[in-house]
Parts: structure tokens; C-alpha cells; sequence
């Protein structure tokens, strides 16, 4: 008889493979799925008009219209640019704001909501977020988007 059996004290267990799951292998994360996120969370802030300069816009629009073209992927990351680490991200963001906004109120919003949507999603710390405002749609401005060809 062990003293443990003896003193009436359960007798310790080893089990394989014991330790937290999260220790056991690694988790990558590519840069395209922080783009979107990223794109996603810009695009909900009040005065973010579009991403992306007018030359990419209007290639984008082109390309969404052409079957096979990458429509909803290359929308959704148009304008976000992400590196991502083992353990961090930065970002380059290049938006479009609508007249009459304030351009600093705009940026710190887009900053703040893409940062606690990259990090809340991936884990990842967030060490930059660089904005270019690119443009500003003026009110009586047309959408600068090319009427397609294709029917």
C-alpha cells in the first residue's frame, strides 16, 4: 500500500499531453483576414465615404462587374493594406471622407474601430494604423465608378 492509499489522500493522476489547448500548436493568420476585417470595420464609420483612391475605385468597380473578377474580396480589402506578425499587425488605411466632416474626428474614429475589431477578432496587438485620406466627396459630386460595357 502507497502512503497516499494509506492517509486516505486520492493518488495523484498523469495524463499525456497535459497543458492548456492553446499551447499545443500554432494559429497563423494571413494578411488578407485582417484587411477585411480591417475594411470592414473603416467602412462603418460615419464620414468614410469609400476606400481606396479614385484610381483603384474605379478599377475595382471594373473588375467587380467582370465574372470571375475577385468582386467581393477585392472590394472588402480595397484600400487596407495589413502586415501581419506572429503576435502583431500594422495597417495602412487609404479612405475617401464625405465634405463637411472633420477629417481628425474621422481618422481617430476609423483608427479606434478598426483597432478593437483587428484585435477582438485575431488576437493580435495592433501597433500601428496609418490613414491617407485620399479624397473628399464633395455633395454634387457623381460616383465616379464607369458605366459598364458587359450586359
Amino acid at each position: 500500500m502507497t502512503d497516499s492509499e494509506r492517509s486516505g489522500e486520492p493518488t495523484p493522476v498523469t495524463r499525456k499531453g497535459a497543458g492548456a489547448a492553446a499551447t499545443r500548436g500554432r494559429t497563423t493568420i494571413a494578411d488578407g483576414v485582417v484587411e477585411k476585417i480591417a475594411g470592414m470595420a473603416a467602412r462603418d464609420v460615419v464620414g468614410v465615404h469609400a476606400m481606396g483612391s479614385g484610381l483603384s475605385r474605379t478599377f475595382g468597380a471594373v473588375r467587380d462587374r467582370v465574372p470571375g473578377g475577385g468582386g467581393a474580396k477585392a472590394s472588402v480589402t480595397r484600400g487596407v493594406k495589413a502586415e501581419v506578425g506572429e503576435v502583431q499587425t500594422a495597417l495602412d488605411l487609404e479612405i475617401v471622407v464625405d465634405y463637411g466632416v472633420s477629417i481628425a474626428d474621422v481618422a481617430g474614429a476609423v483608427r479606434e474601430n478598426v483597432i478593437a475589431a483587428v484585435e477582438r477578432m485575431t488576437g493580435l496587438e495592433v501597433v500601428e494604423v496609418n490613414i491617407a485620406v485620399s479624397d473628399v466627396k464633395l455633395p454634387d459630386e457623381e460616383e465616379d465608378e464607369p458605366e459598364s460595357r458587359l450586359q
